[in-house]
Protein backbone atom coordinates (compact mmCIF):
# COMPACT_ATOMS: atom_id res chain seq x y z
CA UNK A 1 0.00 0.00 0.00
CA UNK A 2 2.38 2.60 -1.09
CA UNK A 3 -0.28 5.47 -1.14
CA UNK A 4 -2.06 4.70 1.62
CA UNK A 5 -3.95 7.33 3.52
CA UNK A 6 -3.04 9.62 0.75
CA UNK A 7 -5.27 11.92 -0.94
CA UNK A 8 -4.66 12.58 -5.22
CA UNK A 9 -6.85 14.77 -7.47
CA UNK A 10 -7.06 13.36 -10.94
CA UNK A 11 -8.82 15.57 -13.71
CA UNK A 12 -10.14 13.61 -16.76
CA UNK A 13 -10.18 10.84 -13.57
CA UNK A 14 -13.08 8.61 -14.94
CA UNK A 15 -12.28 7.56 -17.97
CA UNK A 16 -9.34 6.67 -20.34
CA UNK A 17 -6.76 6.93 -19.08
CA UNK A 18 -7.83 8.88 -16.45
CA UNK A 19 -9.52 5.83 -14.94
CA UNK A 20 -6.81 3.95 -15.27
CA UNK A 21 -4.86 6.38 -13.09
CA UNK A 22 -7.70 6.51 -10.65
CA UNK A 23 -7.95 3.10 -10.08
CA UNK A 24 -4.09 2.13 -9.69
CA UNK A 25 -3.59 4.67 -6.96
CA UNK A 26 -6.71 3.28 -5.38
CA UNK A 27 -5.24 -0.53 -5.36
CA UNK A 28 -2.11 1.57 -3.40
CA UNK A 29 -4.52 3.01 -1.03
CA UNK A 30 -4.95 6.45 -1.97
CA UNK A 31 -8.04 8.03 -1.12
CA UNK A 32 -9.45 9.99 -5.09
CA UNK A 33 -11.16 12.83 -5.53
CA UNK A 34 -12.16 12.63 -10.04
CA UNK A 35 -12.81 15.87 -11.73
CA UNK A 36 -14.59 14.97 -14.84
CA UNK A 37 -17.86 16.00 -16.91
CA UNK A 38 -19.18 12.57 -17.69
CA UNK A 39 -21.23 12.66 -14.42
CA UNK A 40 -22.56 8.76 -15.28
CA UNK A 41 -18.89 7.27 -15.61
CA UNK A 42 -17.63 9.54 -12.51
CA UNK A 43 -20.18 7.70 -10.40
CA UNK A 44 -19.69 4.81 -11.21
CA UNK A 45 -16.05 4.86 -10.62
CA UNK A 46 -16.57 6.23 -6.87
CA UNK A 47 -18.80 2.69 -6.51
CA UNK A 48 -15.65 0.96 -7.82
CA UNK A 49 -12.83 2.80 -6.32
CA UNK A 50 -15.04 2.63 -2.40
CA UNK A 51 -16.12 -1.18 -2.99
CA UNK A 52 -12.30 -1.37 -3.36
CA UNK A 53 -11.40 0.28 0.10
CA UNK A 54 -10.87 3.70 -0.16
CA UNK A 55 -12.79 6.85 -0.22
CA UNK A 56 -13.88 9.14 -3.02
CA UNK A 57 -15.45 11.56 -4.60
CA UNK A 58 -17.11 13.11 -7.67
CA UNK A 59 -16.78 16.55 -8.90
CA UNK A 60 -18.58 17.62 -12.18
CA UNK A 61 -16.27 21.26 -13.12
CA UNK A 62 -14.96 22.70 -16.44
CA UNK A 63 -11.35 22.65 -15.16
CA UNK A 64 -10.47 25.70 -17.75
CA UNK A 65 -11.99 27.96 -15.57
CA UNK A 66 -10.05 29.12 -12.70
CA UNK A 67 -12.50 29.88 -10.49
CA UNK A 68 -13.59 26.12 -10.83
CA UNK A 69 -9.88 24.95 -9.42
CA UNK A 70 -10.02 26.57 -6.39
CA UNK A 71 -13.56 25.42 -5.62
CA UNK A 72 -11.90 21.79 -6.30
CA UNK A 73 -9.42 22.28 -3.59
CA UNK A 74 -11.46 23.75 -1.10
CA UNK A 75 -14.01 20.69 -1.70
CA UNK A 76 -11.80 17.91 -1.38
CA UNK A 77 -10.23 19.45 1.65
CA UNK A 78 -13.23 19.77 3.20
CA UNK A 79 -13.87 16.50 3.02
CA UNK A 80 -10.36 14.48 2.85
CA UNK A 81 -8.32 17.21 5.38
CA UNK A 82 -5.60 17.76 2.69
CA UNK A 83 -4.04 16.91 -0.75
CA UNK A 84 -0.99 15.03 -1.23
CA UNK A 85 -1.16 14.22 -5.02
CA UNK A 86 -2.38 16.08 -7.88
CA UNK A 87 -2.85 14.74 -11.50
CA UNK A 88 -3.51 16.79 -14.36
CA UNK A 89 -4.66 14.16 -16.86
CA UNK A 90 -7.68 16.04 -18.65
CA UNK A 91 -7.13 17.35 -22.19
CA UNK A 92 -9.55 18.32 -24.94
CA UNK A 93 -8.46 18.81 -28.33
CA UNK A 94 -8.94 18.96 -32.02
CA UNK A 95 -6.78 17.58 -34.86
CA UNK A 96 -5.98 19.87 -38.06
CA UNK A 97 -3.78 20.73 -40.16
CA UNK A 98 -1.18 24.04 -39.05
CA UNK A 99 -2.86 26.08 -41.75
CA UNK A 100 -5.70 25.06 -40.98
CA UNK A 101 -5.96 24.94 -37.16
CA UNK A 102 -8.02 28.48 -36.20
CA UNK A 103 -7.94 30.55 -33.01
CA UNK A 104 -10.88 28.51 -31.36
CA UNK A 105 -8.53 25.15 -31.38
CA UNK A 106 -5.50 26.61 -30.20
CA UNK A 107 -8.14 28.07 -27.56
CA UNK A 108 -9.70 24.84 -26.53
CA UNK A 109 -6.36 23.01 -26.43
CA UNK A 110 -5.10 25.21 -24.13
CA UNK A 111 -8.01 26.30 -21.73
CA UNK A 112 -8.20 22.72 -20.90
CA UNK A 113 -4.87 21.65 -21.20
CA UNK A 114 -2.38 24.31 -20.40
CA UNK A 115 -4.58 26.63 -18.53
CA UNK A 116 -5.78 24.11 -16.43
CA UNK A 117 -2.92 22.61 -15.06
CA UNK A 118 -1.38 25.90 -14.14
CA UNK A 119 -4.78 26.96 -12.31
CA UNK A 120 -5.22 23.82 -10.70
CA UNK A 121 -0.94 23.67 -9.02
CA UNK A 122 -1.76 27.54 -8.05
CA UNK A 123 -4.82 26.66 -6.03
CA UNK A 124 -3.42 23.59 -4.78
CA UNK A 125 -0.03 25.26 -3.63
CA UNK A 126 -0.47 25.63 -0.05
CA UNK A 127 -1.80 21.85 0.66
CA UNK A 128 1.08 20.43 -1.72
CA UNK A 129 3.35 21.97 0.35
CA UNK A 130 1.84 21.12 3.86
CA UNK A 131 2.02 17.64 2.65
CA UNK A 132 5.34 17.89 0.49
CA UNK A 133 3.34 16.44 -2.27
CA UNK A 134 3.45 15.38 -5.32
CA UNK A 135 2.52 17.01 -8.91
CA UNK A 136 2.00 14.49 -12.00
CA UNK A 137 1.33 16.58 -15.46
CA UNK A 138 1.11 14.87 -19.17
CA UNK A 139 2.78 15.40 -21.53
CA UNK A 140 2.40 13.98 -25.29
CA UNK A 141 5.15 11.87 -27.96
CA UNK A 142 3.11 13.64 -30.32
CA UNK A 143 4.32 17.04 -29.40
CA UNK A 144 8.17 15.97 -28.86
CA UNK A 145 7.96 14.13 -32.52
CA UNK A 146 5.93 16.63 -34.25
CA UNK A 147 3.64 15.05 -35.53
CA UNK A 148 1.15 16.48 -38.44
CA UNK A 149 -2.36 17.72 -37.51
CA UNK A 150 -1.26 18.17 -33.82
CA UNK A 151 -0.58 21.97 -33.99
CA UNK A 152 -2.67 23.43 -31.29
CA UNK A 153 -2.97 19.91 -28.95
CA UNK A 154 1.35 19.52 -28.90
CA UNK A 155 2.18 23.39 -28.49
CA UNK A 156 -0.27 23.84 -25.13
CA UNK A 157 1.58 20.03 -24.77
CA UNK A 158 4.75 21.58 -24.56
CA UNK A 159 3.86 24.71 -22.45
CA UNK A 160 3.20 22.25 -20.03
CA UNK A 161 6.48 20.57 -20.22
CA UNK A 162 7.88 23.84 -19.84
CA UNK A 163 5.46 25.02 -17.03
CA UNK A 164 6.38 21.79 -15.19
CA UNK A 165 10.58 22.01 -15.32
CA UNK A 166 9.82 25.64 -14.21
CA UNK A 167 8.05 24.50 -11.25
CA UNK A 168 9.88 21.73 -10.37
CA UNK A 169 12.68 23.91 -9.63
CA UNK A 170 10.98 26.55 -7.89
CA UNK A 171 8.95 24.31 -5.67
CA UNK A 172 11.71 22.17 -4.86
CA UNK A 173 12.96 23.79 -1.62
CA UNK A 174 9.18 23.37 -0.18
CA UNK A 175 9.63 19.80 -0.60
CA UNK A 176 7.20 19.57 -3.52
CA UNK A 177 7.99 17.00 -6.53
CA UNK A 178 6.52 18.04 -10.17
CA UNK A 179 6.98 15.34 -13.20
CA UNK A 180 5.39 14.52 -15.88
CA UNK A 181 4.15 11.20 -18.02
CA UNK A 182 3.91 10.97 -21.56
CA UNK A 183 1.86 7.97 -22.31
CA UNK A 184 1.01 5.90 -25.23
CA UNK A 185 -2.29 3.44 -24.33
CA UNK A 186 -5.34 1.73 -25.11
CA UNK A 187 -8.61 3.53 -23.84
CA UNK A 188 -11.87 2.97 -24.99
CA UNK A 189 -11.67 5.02 -28.19
CA UNK A 190 -8.33 3.48 -29.64
CA UNK A 191 -10.24 0.01 -28.80
CA UNK A 192 -13.30 1.15 -30.78
CA UNK A 193 -10.80 2.58 -33.55
CA UNK A 194 -8.83 -0.68 -33.69
CA UNK A 195 -12.73 -2.97 -34.22
CA UNK A 196 -12.99 -1.00 -37.11
CA UNK A 197 -9.67 -0.49 -38.59
CA UNK A 198 -7.58 -3.38 -36.91
CA UNK A 199 -4.95 -3.39 -40.39
CA UNK A 200 -4.01 0.22 -39.30
CA UNK A 201 -4.14 -0.55 -35.95
CA UNK A 202 -1.70 -3.24 -36.13
CA UNK A 203 0.31 -1.24 -38.43
CA UNK A 204 0.29 1.49 -35.72
CA UNK A 205 1.03 -0.87 -32.66
CA UNK A 206 3.78 -2.72 -35.11
CA UNK A 207 5.87 0.80 -34.74
CA UNK A 208 6.11 0.50 -31.23
CA UNK A 209 9.41 -1.28 -30.01
CA UNK A 210 7.39 -3.51 -27.37
CA UNK A 211 5.00 -3.80 -30.15
CA UNK A 212 2.03 -2.97 -28.15
CA UNK A 213 -0.15 0.09 -26.23
CA UNK A 214 -0.14 0.22 -22.70
CA UNK A 215 -2.80 -0.65 -20.46
CA UNK A 216 -3.97 2.65 -18.65
CA UNK A 217 -4.04 0.92 -15.10
CA UNK A 218 -1.06 -1.55 -15.19
CA UNK A 219 1.17 0.56 -17.15
CA UNK A 220 0.50 4.12 -17.17
CA UNK A 221 -1.01 4.05 -14.01
CA UNK A 222 1.49 2.12 -12.11
CA UNK A 223 4.19 5.16 -13.12
CA UNK A 224 2.09 7.62 -11.33
CA UNK A 225 1.91 5.16 -8.60
CA UNK A 226 5.52 5.38 -8.58
CA UNK A 227 5.57 9.00 -9.62
CA UNK A 228 3.24 9.72 -6.30
CA UNK A 229 5.10 7.50 -3.97
CA UNK A 230 8.21 7.97 -1.81
CA UNK A 231 9.54 5.62 -4.44
CA UNK A 232 10.55 8.93 -6.76
CA UNK A 233 11.48 11.12 -3.40
CA UNK A 234 14.61 11.95 -5.50
CA UNK A 235 12.94 12.64 -8.77
CA UNK A 236 11.32 16.06 -10.26
CA UNK A 237 11.41 18.04 -13.25
CA UNK A 238 11.34 14.86 -15.55
CA UNK A 239 9.27 13.75 -18.38
CA UNK A 240 8.79 9.31 -18.28
CA UNK A 241 8.03 8.30 -21.42
CA UNK A 242 5.70 5.73 -21.00
CA UNK A 243 5.39 4.87 -24.72
CA UNK A 244 7.17 1.05 -25.43
CA UNK A 245 9.92 2.87 -26.64
CA UNK A 246 8.82 5.11 -29.26
CA UNK A 247 10.40 7.96 -28.32
CA UNK A 248 13.54 7.64 -26.74
CA UNK A 249 15.19 10.96 -24.91
CA UNK A 250 18.76 10.92 -24.95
Amino acid sequence: MLLENKVAIITGGAGGIGAGLSRALAAEGANIAIVDLNEEKGAELVNELEDMGVEALFLKKDISLEENAKEIRETVVKKFGKIDVLINNAHATRQAAFMETTNEMFELSFKTGFLATLFLMQACYEDLKATKGAVINFGSGSAMKGMEKQASYAASKEAIRGLSRVVANEWAPEGIRVNLISPIAETEGVKSWKENFPDEYTAMANQIPLKRLGDPQKDIGQVAVFLASDMSSFMTGQTLMVDGGSIQLY
